[in-house]
């Protein structure tokens, strides 16, 4: 048996009060009575290793102490390397306590790698507990643009008084904007200059420009409606429209318009007033008052502007209606004759009321908002409001 040192004895004893599981009598009598000539060498590492492992507090700590023995250019490593020089006679005793120094270190490792893992989350749970009894942050919910809020509004208004919603392209051809609207060749609607023509489009003969443009308003809907549907016809059509505005506090060249159609037998301008009535009433108040001005529409005759009480002081006179006590709203008017017969519909048997209106005025007046450019600016502090 090899002279073993008290102190050597002394330490492999106190692992094995820590790690009886590795540190075992087996390996403790294979060891300690090995005559292996490197035995001096093993002892030396044990000696200074095994007292070690308690005292490492961190895992980076514990990888750096496993390479510096079991590395490629370990301590142990290199005692290895060295059996190579030994006698055929003494090599099984070398090796066989060389494995059981790895064997045992190997697990050591092991055994505090996984007691430092449970001490840190440990630690990490005792700084990150978490009070179950606290209020959760709730996450942040999106909600309606003011848009959106009155149109589904006056959607609701319509359909509750048995309108039904149609839509239609946005790249529109002439005939179903401005022809089929008996829309002359030589109005200022149809200059270049105030509506967006596709360049590539072909040329109409009977006015040089192009015949398909980005439609000016969503009338062209109630054409298509008219030629695909037959009477009783009773629609709004919602949509964007564009046109060639410059920006500023109340235009833009891209905004959203919503038409009517009503077409019926004995259809008069007492409907057509009754039913925008009821819609603004509903929109800005009962006490909200209508002004019917006569105007000039060429696919409405008669036609009118449509005023409403001014809503910031409800008619007396402000900065906002110019003192006047009246906005200006909408254009409506009895469906022309023409536009009947040009979408196949005898203007003898039927008649009907129209009517288009801004939903960015509509929006502007119900929240008392002072610039347009406000709705499309997309800022949060601006919107939040309407949350």
């Amino acid at each position: 048996m090899n002279k073993i040192t008290p102190e050597i004895l002394k330490e492999f004893e106190r692992a094995q009060k820590a790690y009886p599981h590795i540190f075992t009598e087996q390996r403790k009598a294979a060891f300690f009575n090995s005559n292996s000539p490197i035995h001096a060498n093993l002892c030396s590492i044990y000696k200074r290793v095994i007292p070690y492992w308690s005292t490492i507090k961190t895992l980076v700590e514990l990888e750096q102490q496993r390479v510096s023995i079991l590395g490629k250019k370990g301590e142990l490593t290199a005692i290895l390397r060295g059996m190579s020089e030994l006698s055929d006679e003494e090599r099984p005793n070398a090796g066989e306590g060389a494995n059981i120094a790895r064997e045992t270190l190997q697990e050591v490792i092991a055994a505090r790698q996984e007691e430092l893992g449970r001490e840190a989350l440990a630690a990490k749970l005792a700084t990150e507990t978490i009070d179950v009894t606290l209020p959760g942050v709730a996450p942040v919910q999106g909600h309606k643009h003011p848009m959106s809020i009155v149109l589904d509004e006056v959607i609701d208004i319509f359909l509750g008084m048995g309108f039904s919603v149609a839509e239609g392209p946005h790249v529109e051809l002439t005939r179903y904007v401005f022809d089929a609207l008996n829309t002359l060749p030589s109005h200022p609607a149809r200059d270049i200059q105030d509506t967006f023509y596709i360049k590539d489009a072909p040329i109409e003969e009977h006015t040089g420009l192009p015949s398909v443009l980005l439609r000016t308003q969503t009338s062209s809907v109630q054409i298509r409606t008219m030629e695909e549907q037959s009477p009783p016809l009773r629609i709004i059509s919602p949509g964007r429209v564009f046109r060639r505005d410059e920006v500023d506090a109340t235009h833009t060249p891209n905004f959203t318009q919503i038409e009517g159609l009503v077409v019926d037998k004995d259809v008069t301008m007492a409907d057509l007033i009754g039913t925008l009535n009821t819609l603004m009433k509903r929109i800005y108040g009962e006490e909200t008052k209508t002004r019917f001005r006569p105007h000039y529409f060429p696919y409405t005759e008669p036609s009118a502007e449509v005023d409403i009480s001014c809503y910031m002081c409800g008619g007396k006179g402000c900065s906002i209606c110019k003192q006047e006590g009246w906005i200006e709203l909408l254009g409506a008017g009895m469906v022309h004759p023409k536009v009947l017969r040009e979408c196949g519909i005898d203007p003898d048997i039927y008649s009907g009321f129209a009517f288009g209106i801004g939903l960015e005025r509509l929006v502007l007046g119900r929240y008392q908002i002072d610039d347009i450019r406000l709705l499309f600016d997309n800022d949060m502090r601006f919107l939040r409001q309407f949350a």
